[in-house]
């Protein structure tokens, strides 16, 4: 074997089994955020993330037992771990395009399970192979540090622990300090810098292999050079803002006609800010006509209970339209509401909770007029807030002519789909169901009471409204109200596939946008496509 002056000491093996295990966990946490922006964090992007990854190591444990029982030769497990470093600092500056390349050769071959495949290939092409040579690490540390038999369990289960540890602070760090602090790019260049450290150290007290590590070295310079700019929309320019948070990616685009605020790379609204006061134009605009079916005799004395507050756009529409209605929200991402008094004019009488929107319910006793569920984003519909049991907590804290609006933003066609679903759980809960599509878009405004007269209070009131633009939007969603008869697919927390119904919709939502370049693409190739766009 081997005898390196600093694998006498037993220590620098066991520092190398810390770092390689923290450095695996980061990697996954890196992973769920690298591919959030573009495949969502469901449950179903998590599973591929994890599943890959444990194919991943469990390769890499066969391979590294065998190698060092063929060639024990330390050389060789450092040299993987020079590989691995370079590899892990070259996500950042490559690793989006990756993601794109990928979703656009499979969103032209691909007609179901679109998010299973592309998040897998991602997983597959840009994570397996670094981590495949960390899990090396492990069964080739455990050749070199046993020493005989009588104190194999010893070593081994230290070997074990160092891991372990290892692990829990890869755990915590890229999720509380690093990603937060500087962003998902650095987080990747930080733990590629610690495995080269390692890497180094091993080469450069032996004074062998200085030609693979000064390679390694000015490679992993150059990653840090081209990747650290953060950017996951690289071809957006004047951003107002671009970052992220623990739970999000975040990006402000201003206009001088609105200010939006994205948490998708690709597409998405999430909050808006008309800047001339006007109507949104989107699903806002519609979710207007609950305070016109609450009880109150006027929609200024409702109290609004909004959660999914985002940077507080029904707020903002609610306050100026109606007057000075008490309005609170509740938002689990703090620094979105942080981006809300900065660059969406949220204003500070308008009390914001960090919280969980179920649990703050189950932390208050209040009750209000109107409560709005705004917390379904794409695919990620928290199964938390989707189930009998949720919306049975939110009739409990409205009055007793209260209503509830809720955005459901994927609308599906097919029966059984996730609106169907909701429609349905819903409809479980409260006497009263009515919907209505927002016109131009996959959002679905759905209103439920249990006040049978709220269709009538909402047809008074909103004949006397007197701005000529929400009169005319009212007028419309009076127009395409439609009421829900409740079927029988219910959600309990117990059981509520809300990731499998999701992904459901988008299979249906991508063949419907691009059948059109489908077509060209099986014609014309690729080419007729470019030419096209």
């Amino acid at each position: 074997m081997n005898t390196t002056p600093i694998l006498k000491n037993k220590v620098f093996l066991y520092l190398t089994e810390f770092f390689a295990g923290m450095s695996v966990m980061a990697v996954e946490l890196g992973a769920s955020r690298l591919l959030a922006p573009y495949f969502s964090s469901s449950q179903i992007v998590w599973t591929i993330i994890i599943g890959t990854i444990m194919i991943a190591m469990a390769l890499g444990n066969i391979y590294g037992g065998r190698s060092a029982d063929k060639n024990p030769n330390p050389d060789k497990l450092y040299g993987r771990i020079l590989i691995a470093a370079v590899w892990i600092g070259a996500i950042p500056v490559v690793g989006k395009y990756i993601i794109l390349g990928i979703s656009a050769l499979l969103i032209f071959t691909v007609s179901t399970n679109f998010l299973i495949w592309a998040a897998f290939a991602a997983c597959m092409v840009i994570f397996v192979f670094p981590l495949f040579l960390l899990g090396t690490v492990t069964p080739s540390l455990a050749k070199y540090s046993v020493d005989s038999l009588a104190d194999s369990g010893k070593t081994v289960g230290t070997l074990g622990a160092f891991n372990t540890i290892g692990s829990i602070i890869g755990t915590f760090v890229p999720t509380f300090i690093s990603i937060p602090a500087v962003g998902t790019s650095i987080t990747f260049l930080i733990f590629a810098g610690i495995l080269l450290a390692l890497s180094l150290a091993y080469f450069i007290s032996g004074k062998k292999g200085m030609t693979k590590s000064i390679t390694a070295s000015v490679a992993f310079l150059g990653c840090c050079f081209l990747g650290n700019s953060g950017s996951f929309a690289f071809w957006e320019t004047g951003l107002a803002y671009e970052g992220e948070s623990i739970y999000n990616y975040l990006q402000v685009k201003e206009s001088d006609r609105s200010v939006i605020l994205s948490t998708n790379v690709l597409f998405g609204v999430q909050s808006i800010l008309m800047k001339n006061e006007g109507l949104t134009g989107m699903y806002y605009d519609y979710a207007m006509a609950a305070p016109l079916m609450a009880g109150e005799e006027e929609p200024s004395d409702c109290n609004v209970l909004i959660l999914g507050m985002g940077t507080g756009t029904y707020a903002h529409q609610c306050r100026s339209y109606y007057g000075d209605m008490e309005i609170e929200g509740v938002e689990i991402d703090e620094k979105i509401t942080g981006l809300a008094r900065e660059y969406f004019e949220l204003p500070e009488d308008v009390q914001v909770t960090t919280y969980d929107g179920r649990a703050y319910l189950n932390a208050i006793e209040g009750k209000y007029d109107v409560i709005m569920v705004d917390a379904y984003q794409d695919i990620t519909i928290p199964f938390q807030m989707s189930s009998v049991e949720f919306f049975s907590l939110v009739k409990d804290h409205l009055e007793e002519d209260g209503v509830m609006v809720v955005n459901m933003n994927m609308r599906g066609s097919s029966e059984g789909s996730i609106n169907q679903h909701l429609a349905d759980t819903i409809g479980n809960v409260f006497g009263e169901v009515y919907t209505v599509d927002v016109k131009g878009s996959t959002n679905r405004e759905l209103f439920a009471s249990d006040n049978p007269r709220m269709l009538e209070n909402f047809e008074s009131r909103r004949k006397k409204i007197g701005d000529e633009n929400l009169a005319s939007m009212m007028g419309a969603v009076s127009g395409s109200l439609a009421s829900y008869e409740t079927g029988n697919y219910i959600m309990t927390d117990d059981k509520a596939p809300v990731e499998l119904l999701g992904m459901q919709v988008i299979d249906e939502l991508i063949r419907d946008e691009v059948a059109y370049y489908k077509k060209i693409y099986e014609e014309r190739g690729l080419q007729g496509v470019i030419d096209a766009l």
